[in-house]
C-alpha cells in the first residue's frame, strides 16, 4: 500500500538536500534511486550495508532490499549470494504517467513539460525480469513495482535533426507514487492475466487484452509459461495457444 504523505515528504527532502549541496540542475540520474531508497529505508543506518562480499542497498536486519532501475543482469551475482541466506526484495520503478522536458546543453534552458501519451504498466518490467528468470521461482525472492508519475528531463544531443532521437536522459524526478504492485509468491503472477480472457488465447489476443505491444506480450507469456502459470499447448489458428494452469 502506498504511503502518499511519506513519499511526498521523502521526495521533497531528498530533492531539497541535493539542490542545497550541489545547486539547482545538478540532481543527475540517481534521483529516483535515492528517493526510493529513503522511502523503503527511512533509517539511514539500514542503507549501504556490506553482506557476503557485496553492498546491499538496504538491510533491515532480516531482509535485503535492492533498488534496481535497470540492468537486472547485474543482479545475478548478488542474488546468488544473498538468496540462500535472506529474503530479497527487488524494487523496480516503472514510469506510470510521464512529462518530458528538453534541455539545451548550450544555454541550459529547458522546454515546457509535455505529457507523454503512453502510460506505463507492470508488464514493462518483463524486459528486465527475463534477465533473472532462473531466480523468479525462488521463495526468498520478492518483487516490488512502484508505479511513479515522473518528470523526465532529456538533453538535446541526439543524432536526428531535432536532436531528440538518440538523446541522453539527464534525470527523472518522481512526482507521486500512483500504485505499488508486489509479487511475493508464484500465485501473484496470476494478476497479470485478465480474468475475462477466454482460453485458449494467443499472444496477439493477450497483447490486445492488456494493451501492450505483441513483442512485450511474447516476453510476458514466455515467463509465465516458464513459471508454470501458463501452459503452451497446441495451436489456435496459426498461433500457439495458451491455457492457465491450476496452481
Amino acid at each position: 500500500m502506498v504511503d502518499e504523505k511519506r513519499f511526498e515528504a521523502v521526495k521533497n527532502n531528498f530533492i531539497a538536500s541535493k539542490r542545497e549541496r550541489y545547486g539547482i540542475g545538478t540532481l543527475q540520474e540517481k534521483t529516483v534511486h535515492g528517493i526510493l531508497k529513503d522511502y523503503y529505508a527511512p533509517d539511514k543506518d539500514m542503507q549501504e550495508i556490506p553482506i557476503n562480499g557485496y553492498v546491499a542497498d538496504i538491510f533491515t536486519g532480516t531482509e535485503i532490499i535492492e533498488i534496481q532501475t535497470a540492468n537486472f543482469n547485474k543482479m545475478r551475482d548478488k542474488l546468488t549470494s544473498f538468496l540462500p541466506d535472506y529474503p530479497v526484495t527487488i524494487v523496480y520503478p516503472i514510469p506510470h504517467i510521464k512529462w518530458i522536458g528538453w534541455i539545451d546543453e548550450e544555454t541550459g534552458s529547458c522546454s515546457a513539460l509535455r505529457k507523454s501519451p503512453l502510460t506505463g504498466t507492470v508488464y514493462r518490467a518483463f524486459y528486465e525480469l527475463y534477465k533473472i528468470k532462473a531466480f523468479l521461482s525462488n521463495k526468498n525472492l520478492h518483487l516490488c513495482f512502484p508505479l511513479l508519475d515522473i518528470e523526465e528531463y532529456r538533453l538535446l544531443n541526439g543524432w536526428s535533426r531535432d536532436k531528440k532521437r538518440g538523446s541522453h536522459r539527464y534525470d527523472r524526478i518522481p512526482i507521486a507514487m500512483a500504485d505499488e504492485i508486489r509479487f511475493d509468491r508464484i500465485e501473484d503472477y496470476m494478476q497479470l492475466v485478465p480474468y475475462d480472457l477466454e482460453e485458449p488465447f494467443t499472444v496477439t489476443e493477450f497483447a490486445k487484452a492488456v494493451k501492450i505491444r505483441k513483442e512485450e506480450a511474447q516476453r510476458v507469456l514466455h515467463i509465465l509459461n516458464y513459471l508454470d502459470i501458463l501452459e503452451q499447448k497446441g495451436k489456435k489458428g496459426r498461433s500457439y495457444a495458451y491455457y492457465v494452469k491450476d496452481i
